[in-house]
C-alpha cells in the first residue's frame, strides 16, 4: 500500500508534466498527422518533385526533336537510319552488338 501511495503522490505532484508527456507521445507518434508520417510525406513529395523535373526535361527534349523532325527532312532520314535501320537501295548496313556481361 505504501508503494501505491508514493505513486499517487508522484502523479499529483507532476500531473502537468505527465499530461504534457502523454500529449507529446500522442501527437508525435500515435496521431494520424504524427511527426513520423509528416517526415515520410516530405520524402515522398521530394521524390515526386524530382520525377516531375525529370519528365519535364524529357518533354522538352521530345518537343525539341519533334519540331526538328517537322522542319528538317534530313532529321527524318537520320532517325530512320539510326533507329529503324533503314537504308538506301545501294547501301549495306552493318550492325555491331556489344557483349553484355
Amino acid at each position: 500500500m505504501d508503494k501505491l501511495t508514493s505513486i499517487w503522490n508522484f502523479i499529483r505532484r507532476h500531473k502537468y508534466l505527465i499530461i504534457t508527456g502523454v500529449f507529446a507521445v500522442i501527437i508525435g507518434f500515435l496521431d494520424e498527422n504524427s511527426i513520423i508520417r509528416r517526415i515520410g510525406y516530405e520524402r515522398e513529395i521530394n521524390h515526386l518533385q524530382t520525377e516531375i523535373e525529370k519528365y519535364h526535361s524529357e518533354y522538352e527534349e521530345s518537343t525539341k526533336r519533334l519540331k526538328e523532325i517537322n522542319n528538317n527532312p534530313e532529321a527524318i532520314e537520320k532517325i530512320a537510319r539510326e533507329k529503324y535501320l533503314m537504308k538506301k537501295p545501294n547501301e549495306d548496313i552493318y550492325v555491331f552488338e556489344e557483349d553484355k556481361k
